[in-house]
């Protein structure tokens, strides 16, 4: 099951009281106040993990909470501080503070550690209200409590390349052919269920990270269909694939494909036309493509569009180095343009 978007209420753990007590040993009758202070409150931490990869966890256990500080004992004994609660994120989780809808964490990389909420402090034990005037203090403090909300979880995945198209496009055969994924496939629309993410693997060591989302239709900004739901795990990729059924199956026109999908992006997040993207023209195995294929292009003159055929392979490996070119060239931009700011 996949999940990724959950309510969750997090509670860090109380303080524990301060004690108060009074040295009671053998010729020692002043021996004065010997409380000690609670120990502190549990904080709720969140951590990165990748080897985490939705919210599955969180859907179906709402709460959390961090430990209770013990509390102080006589002899100057001070209480134990609480167990943290720890939870573990997928990289790319945003927290949403449902109190204030602002997002107030975002988890980006792995073994990243975020307190969201901090454990109360202890309270103190009589010993730190004694003075010159009164030496022999009944007062303690108890423990503050914990800090605590309810909050939304929303994963957006971290990929290096968004896949995007209409359903049977090819979408999950692409997946398939090159990374490890396998996603499930089919001859019917909306196989795909969830965000698959696979991995692109290269000789030389690099490696990128490709997301594949439910097939979107005509209207998906409108909750149309099944890939409005999962737009936002695209929005940080540095490259889309327009990923066109050039074959024209089920009698579509692949222009028109083209122009919706550019147009339910923009309806979601008209951010997303500034991403540099790619036009890839799959099923050209079929003897129909040729001739939309030309159609297409005599329609979108400067639009770069790369041919394939999943089916017998085609223009895949070409397809993975350029890929790799342009995702590279973004970053190194994205590079430049931080250290221009900073």
């Amino acid at each position: 099951m996949f999940v990724d978007e959950c309510t969750v209420k997090l509670a860090a753990g109380d303080g524990g009281r301060g004690c108060i007590s009074f040295r009671r040993e053998k010729y020692e009758p002043w021996g004065g106040p010997n409380g000690g202070d609670g120990g502190r409150g549990g904080d709720v931490v969140l951590l990165g993990d990748v080897n985490t990869n939705n919210l599955v966890d969180y859907k179906f256990q709402p709460h959390w909470k961090g430990e209770r500080g013990e509390h102080g004992q006589g002899s100057d004994c001070h209480g134990k501080d609480g167990q943290p609660c720890i939870m573990k994120l997928p990289l790319g989780t945003v927290v949403i503070d449902l109190a204030t809808a602002k997002p107030v964490a975002e988890i980006i990389e792995d073994g990243q550690r975020i307190v969201l909420c901090k454990g109360g402090n202890g309270g103190f034990g009589n010993t730190h209200f004694k003075t010159s005037t009164n030496r022999a203090p009944k007062r303690a403090n108890d423990g503050l409590p914990g800090e605590g909300g309810a909050y939304r979880l929303v994963l957006k995945s971290i990929a290096d390349v968004g896949l995007v198209g209409f359903p049977n496009a090819g979408k999950s055969s692409l997946t398939q052919r090159i990374t490890k994924a396998r996603p499930k496939t089919a001859a019917y629309p909306f196989t795909t269920l969830h965000p698959q993410i696979g991995v692109i693997e290269y000789p030389a060591g690099p490696r990128l990270l490709l997301a594949d989302v439910p097939g979107l239709i005509e209207g998906a900004h409108e909750n149309r269909g099944l890939g409005h739901r999962f737009l936002r795990h695209i929005e940080r990729c540095a490259l889309l694939i327009f990923l066109i059924d050039m074959a024209g199956t089920d009698a579509r026109d692949p222009r028109d494909d083209y122009k919706h999908l550019l147009h339910e992006l923009e309806l979601y997040d008209r951010k997303m036309l500034t991403k540099p993207r790619l036009v890839v023209a799959n099923k050209m195995d079929k003897p129909e493509a040729a001739a939309l294929l030309a159609k297409f292009q005599r329609r979108y003159k400067t639009v770069d569009v790369h041919e394939i055929s999943c089916l017998d392979g085609t223009g895949l490996e070409p397809l993975k180095k350029e890929l790799l070119k342009r995702v590279a060239k973004f970053r190194r931009s994205e590079k430049t343009s931080r250290a221009a700011v900073a």
